[in-house]
């Protein structure tokens, strides 16, 4: 077993026995298990630089971690770490705040664990784990109804996708007597197809494929702010990632596979815009643009199978981490403005920022920022991401896929219809007074994050070291060039 899901598995009950006896204890033990696994993904991406792929077997289990399972890696931590800075003060006397930070932990390995699994199985076992953490996490408020009814439609809705998955688990075994990624590659046939649909269905339950997201915007939403970030920026991805490795061993040379998820893909896009464009409180908005901005990461890796273009599977790539820093600036802004109210973060509605650039500059500044990346204007990073996803459809090319850049490009634009505004409200008169200053401790991590998204616009190259691999990755699991 990797060590980092050692660490995680290990801390995680010790993290919540600390914090029942003292919550502050929890908290520090939880950045040290942090910092822990950050020393053991610095290691094992020296490793990989000689190899391209590294297994860890315990028993009959074997793990494989690769470029794709590095980026996850890179992703979780960075956004578990942010988050648990943030939540200091956020979540500070809140009842079962240990359980919070030692849930963190373990979703945090579990998402790692599911990126790393070789076999379907544990594949599947990673992606119940995962499950399991959010629901406990979302549910966090315990004391509210709201959070209560969101966690058990999300609990409903993702555990139906569970079962799918485990008869299609079921009739891959079945038809070809293994469950191991590097022993199976199944050729296309009815009982198959029918698994390829049961696969879709269930971890599309998970990556918010339409139409199976409703759970989505109510867990989003309630959730606290910093497992709001964790979910749009990993959980969700998480499901993706799962569903693209069971696909790439199912006739993953098929470009079949790639027409399907281009076609989910621009529905999402599609869908996606049209439901943000209705809402007033604001995660809510950011939560539907979430269905909208998965569909983009779709989209580039369906052109990548389609086409073959390795373009599409970096464009892919890249977007799924720059999507992980614009979501979780922007809910970690909003979590901070609803905290110098004394307001619930979910009953924040768009009338509620007027005047915020004045009394909170650096928060309004960096939530313009998210935005407007998010919206994929220039020279910010989801500008970049979604340059490469249009280049590579470009490069297919046929009338077909030329509409199709074109369409997703305009629906770029119109995010805008929903995001200008939030970037508007920000400079209006102010309504109310600010109640108390927003403390360094959730401010930092909004910098950290706000810049990165600046720089990663302007030099993009510099997450070459954890997209190249993972897009090579993709290229290899379903036959790009």
């Amino acid at each position: 077993m990797p060590p980092v899901l050692i660490v995680s598995l290990v801390m995680s009950p010790v993290i919540y026995l600390t914090g029942r006896w003292r919550t502050v204890a929890a908290r520090s033990l939880t950045l040290m298990g942090l910092a822990v696994l950050w020393v053991l993904w610095g290691l094992a991406a020296h490793a990989l630089n000689t190899s391209q792929v590294l297994r860890y077997v315990q028993g009959d289990i074997v793990f494989q971690y690769d470029g794709l399972s590095q980026l996850i890696t890179v992703a979780v931590l960075l956004l578990s770490t942010l988050v648990i800075i943030f939540s200091g003060s956020d979540v500070q006397g809140c009842d079962g705040e240990e359980k919070y930070y030692a849930m963190l932990l373990l979703l945090a390995g579990a998402v790692i664990g599911l990126a790393s699994a070789r076999d379907l199985f544990n594949l599947w076992v990673w992606f119940e784990l995962t499950a399991v953490s959010s629901y406990l996490l979302v549910a966090f408020y315990q004391d509210r109804i709201d959070p209560l009814a969101a966690c058990i439609k999300y609990l409903i809705q993702t555990a139906t996708g569970s079962v799918l998955v485990l008869f299609g688990i079921a009739l891959i075994f079945a038809e070809s007597g293994s469950l191991d990624f590097t022993e199976l590659q199944i050729a296309a046939s009815p009982l198959i197809l029918v698994a390829g649909v049961l696969f879709v269905i269930g971890f599309g339950v998970k990556t918010a494929l339409v139409p199976t997201y409703t759970w989505l915007p109510d867990a989003y939403t309630q959730a606290p702010t910093g497992v709001s970030a964790l979910l749009s920026g990993i959980v969700t991805i998480s499901g993706l990632v799962a569903l693209l490795r069971v696909l790439a061993v199912m006739d993953g040379q098929s470009p079949l596979w790639g027409a399907v998820l281009i076609g989910f893909g621009t529905v999402n896009i599609v869908v996606g815009n049209l439901l943000a464009l209705q809402q007033t409180v604001v995660k809510r908005i950011f939560a539907y643009s979430s269905i909208s901005h998965i569909g983009f990461v779709l989209l580039a890796i369906g052109i990548g199978i389609y086409g073959g273009q390795q373009t599409g599977y970096i464009g892919g790539s890249l977007h799924l981490f720059v999507h992980a820093l614009m979501k979780a600036s922007a809910f970690l802004v909003i979590g901070a403005l609803s905290h110098t109210r004394h307001q619930v973060d979910s009953s924040l509605h768009v009338s509620d920022l007027s005047g915020v650039f004045g009394r909170e500059p650096l928060l309004a500044s960096a939530l313009v920022i998210a935005c407007l990346s998010l919206a994929g204007m220039p020279p910010l990073a989801g500008f970049m991401s979604k340059w490469m996803i249009f280049d590579a459809g470009l490069r297919v090319g046929g009338t077909t896929m030329l509409l199709l850049v074109g369409f997703a490009a305009l629906n770029s634009v119109f995010s805008l219809a929903y995001y200008f505004p939030i970037i508007n409200a920000l400079f209006q008169p102010e309504r109310q007074p600010r109640n108390r200053a927003v403390p360094a401790a959730m401010r930092l991590p909004i910098i950290i994050l706000t810049g990165a998204v600046l720089v990663v616009g302007i030099y993009p190259t510099l997450l070459d070291p954890v997209v190249g691999p993972a897009a090579r990755i993709f290229g290899a699991l379903f036959g790009g060039h």
